[in-house]
């Protein structure tokens, strides 16, 4: 267990190394400025379908569904964010309470 945390804390300390010692011009370009600014949508997107979809090792449908897709139109209807978090927990409730989806 020891090797693989070391390991892994040298790979986090070159990694972050790594991000003092690359030159500044590399960083200016339009290309890698756009794919900075789409790295943190692209991890969250990542993770809620993950969140929403996979219970242990299985691909699963729920009342979450649903309610990620609630939230999704109300984002998509420009909704506040604390809207959005309603609408999907409420929409998640009623799915659960009506029985439709376990």
């Amino acid at each position: 267990m020891w090797p693989t945390i070391l390991i892994a804390s040298g790979a986090a300390y070159a990694l972050k190394l790594i991000g003092y010692v690359v030159p500044q011009r590399w960083l200016d370009t339009p290309t890698s400025r756009r794919v900075t600014a789409l790295i943190p949508v692209a991890l969250l997107s990542a993770l809620i379908g993950i969140w929403t979809l996979v219970d242990g090792s299985t691909i699963t449908i729920d009342a979450r569904v649903p309610g990620v897709l609630a939230a999704l139109v109300a984002l998509l209807l420009r909704a506040p964010f604390l809207v959005v978090i309603v609408t999907a927990a409420a929409v998640t409730a009623i799915v659960r309470a009506l029985g439709w989806l376990p």
